[in-house]
């Protein structure tokens, strides 16, 4: 899909040297953001004589941690990255320009860059300076890999994964609303390292009032906490819940109903933010908007059977995250998604499933809408 249209044949050793590209790119899962992740290996004589990654926005990108390892060794070598250079100033200089000036003789790209601000720029520069350029290699798994990013330059919206743990007959909570714990510990642990690789975690004021999370990071070690963001239409917050005592909090209402409490939530480091709303809800495709501005590139859910239910209707859900636990309660328990009824199989939404593993006693399920 991003990648730039050349038919070369990659051999095995290029797909070798990607592969070691792509592992380094996996190394700023947690941290890299709202910058893609990316990996860079410079090989010269059929031997790697640099590696870089991308760690935190505003530091060097993987090409130039790369160059500045290879140092003059470095002229007249490959260099595989997992996403093309970038060839404008952002945070920091151009990539193309460092591989030109470092005299690199040729670059494999995994993926064509969808950052408007480059898409394909870095490639014609690199070409126009002579250099060999092939774009493609595993073009699948570096999309994967940067797929919050990818949403945000091409959709203006980042990438929701809504993560749910239910029972075997699909159950997140008793009809009494008591849901602690349906998954297992080692499934718990597994929802952390999912929360950690997100920018966002996006919660409704109902799960706050009902179970009053934390939502935070702390079964994974992670340098970065995500951002937590709670729809509230009303400013219903409490000044005790859990949610507010540690990091600030984006709170989304539909209008400021009580500017004393606004105030006292802003004094407190928490901001406020004001959508239009629609029956009492809030613009969810508005919302998602203001996201992609705040450079939130993977936002994750983690909210009742009715946000669940808004989003989903929205054709707001990228990926479902389901853990589901060997238990059976019953018909009278809460369900996942609150939506309207059906009265044909023909009208359910159809899903993939990428994955499907054991965590623990439980399984954890990947999957997407079919669109």
């Amino acid at each position: 899909m991003y990648n730039h249209p050349d038919s070369t044949t990659f051999s095995a050793a290029d797909h070798a040297y990607m592969a070691q590209a792509l592992e380094l790119a996996e190394k700023g899962l947690f941290t890299a953001t709202p910058n893609p992740r990316v990996g860079c290996v410079l090989v010269k004589n059929r031997t790697v004589i640099a590696r870089g990654w991308h760690e935190r926005a505003g530091e060097a990108h993987a090409e130039v941690h790369a160059l500045e390892e290879g140092g003059e060794k470095a002229r007249g070598a490959t260099a595989y990255v997992t996403l093309e250079p970038c060839a404008h100033f952002g945070r920091t200089p151009p990539c193309a320009d460092a591989l030109i000036a470092a005299g690199i003789s040729r670059v494999v790209v995994a993926m064509q860059d969808p950052n408007p601000a480059v898409a394909g720029r870095g490639l014609e520069k690199l070409r126009a300076a002579g250099i060999a350029v092939s774009c493609g290699l595993f073009a699948e798994e570096a999309q994967e890999l940067n797929i919050g990013f990818i949403a945000r330059m091409t959709r203006n919206r980042p990438w929701v994964r809504l993560k749910a743990a239910a029972t075997l007959d699909g159950k997140t909570a008793l009809e009494n609303g008591v849901s602690q714990w349906i998954s297992g510990d080692a499934a718990r642990a597994d929802g952390h390292r999912w929360r950690a690789r997100a920018c966002a975690i996006l919660t409704g004021i109902g799960t706050v009032k009902a179970d009053d999370p934390e939502l935070s990071v702390r079964e994974y070690y992670c340098e970065r906490q995500p951002l937590r963001i709670v729809l509230d239409p009303e400013l219903e917050i409490p000044p005790s819940a859990r949610i507010l005592q540690s990091a600030p909090v984006l709170i989304v209402t539909a209008e400021v109903h009580d500017s004393e409490r606004a105030a006292r939530l802003a004094a407190a480091g928490h901001r406020i933010l004001a959508l239009p709303a629609v029956n009492g809800r809030i613009a969810l495709n508005a919302l998602m908007l203001e996201l992609a501005k705040l450079e939130l590139n993977e936002v994750h859910v983690e909210a009742g059977n009715t946000l669940n239910g808004a989003l989903f209707a929205a054709g707001l859900v990228d990926e479902l995250l389901l853990y589901l636990a060997p238990l059976i309660v019953g018909n009278a328990g809460r369900g996942i998604f609150d939506l309207p009824a059906l009265t044909s199989l023909a009208g359910a939404a159809r899903l993939a499933i990428r994955e499907c593993v054991r965590v623990g006693d439980d399984l954890r399920v990947l999957a997407r809408p079919v669109q």
